[in-house]
């Protein structure tokens, strides 16, 4: 069976090292089928392609690609670079890709579609998600119910539905929670990997990196302890089941 290809940028070990772990436990996946590269300290390998897997995962971080070129780390850029270099080859073969947060940023700079700061960024806070019609239907959210929450907290989003997809999950604050282009290319601005555990550990970790304000953190995680966050995972479990 072949392995999925895993790309994650969180600087931080510790937090790079639980959003694996918890990619692996959501969607059932047994670390002999994951090829993880962290892109924040290692290069994609030279002559790697896409369609020798079963599917490419892309993780969360701390870049924005609506920054201008001048306002990314020199860290940042590789990493968008690295990620965007693959684009072409997924989209244009429909090859398996879920984006989770950041990934639905490149998903919408590699189809030209506006992405942004100023409309639709989330704090730290569970989104109240809504199936669309063509989310109904879709086979990754087999399972799931119309209605669910799910954890987000991004600068950035897609200000429009990029060309060439479909429309699947909305929530008030941010209305493209998940788009598919093509057949099989997926993107979710939420995490579908966190539960209340997991995001409550990524706040402590990241209390000091400008996401909020430290003194909140508190309080926000009491808003996890006190959500119910399950149904975004069934996502990661079918996208491999489906995939795999």
């Amino acid at each position: 069976m072949r392995r999925f290809l895993i790309l994650q940028l969180r600087p931080e070990a510790d937090a790079s090292d639980a959003e694996y772990k918890a990619f692996l436990e959501k969607s059932g996946l047994d670390a002999s089928r994951a090829h993880r590269i962290r892109l924040e300290r290692e290069a994609l390998p030279r002559g790697l392609e896409p369609a020798d897997y079963a599917g490419v995962i892309v993780g969360g971080g701390p870049g924005c690609v609506s920054d201008a070129p001048g306002e990314k780390t020199a860290e940042h850029a590789r990493i968008e670079a690295a990620v965007m270099s693959l684009m072409p080859r997924i989209t244009q073969r429909d090859l398996p890709f879920l984006g989770c947060c950041y990934g639905i940023g490149i998903l919408g700079r590699h189809l030209n579609a506006a992405v942004g700061k100023g409309l639709y960024a989330e704090p730290v806070s569970v989104a109240d998600c809504t199936l669309t019609e063509a989310g109904r239907s879709d086979p990754l959210l087999a399972g799931l119910p119309s209605r669910f929450d799910a954890f987000v907290g991004h600068k950035e989003a897609l200000e429009e539905l990029p060309p060439g997809c479909a429309h699947l999950v909305a929530a008030p604050g941010c209305p493209f929670q998940m788009v598919r282009h093509g057949r099989n290319v997926y993107a979710t601005q939420f995490h579908p990997e966190a539960d209340a555990d997991v995001f409550e550990e990524r706040i402590r970790i990241y209390r000091h990196h400008g996401y909020f304000p430290p003194d909140t953190a508190s309080d926000l995680i009491e808003m996890c302890r006190a959500a119910d966050v399950h149904a975004p995972e069934l996502i990661l479990r079918n996208f491999v089941e489906r995939y795999g």
